[in-house]
């Protein structure tokens, strides 16, 4: 399982390097250390589940802080971000 740690800073401004770092194999993003951030931290998030859902691999988002909850909920959000996404809930239906 691979985790991604997220810098302290997370803008727009470091997008483009935080999009290059979400490798395949990336299960989890580790929020913890973010301390200065916006909604391309949203947008980050939302690819790193789309990734692993292709791959049908779980996912989920650690540590996030109380803001980044609240801007995931302000943006309807939250559920895709904040609920695990597991590996059955991802493939191809089952017989």
């Amino acid at each position: 399982m691979s985790t991604l740690q997220l810098p302290p800073n997370a803008t727009l401004d470091e997008a483009c390097s935080l999009l290059a770092t979400l490798v395949p194999g990336t299960q989890v993003v580790d929020a913890s250390g973010l301390k200065t951030f916006d909604t391309s931290v949203i947008a980050l998030l939302l690819q790193a589940r789309r990734m692993a859902e292709a791959r049908g691999e779980p996912f989920a988002v650690a540590g996030a802080p109380p803001k980044l909850l609240e801007l995931a909920q302000l943006y309807g959000v939250d559920e895709l971000l904040f609920t695990p996404v597991l590996p059955s809930a991802t493939g191809a239906a089952s017989a």
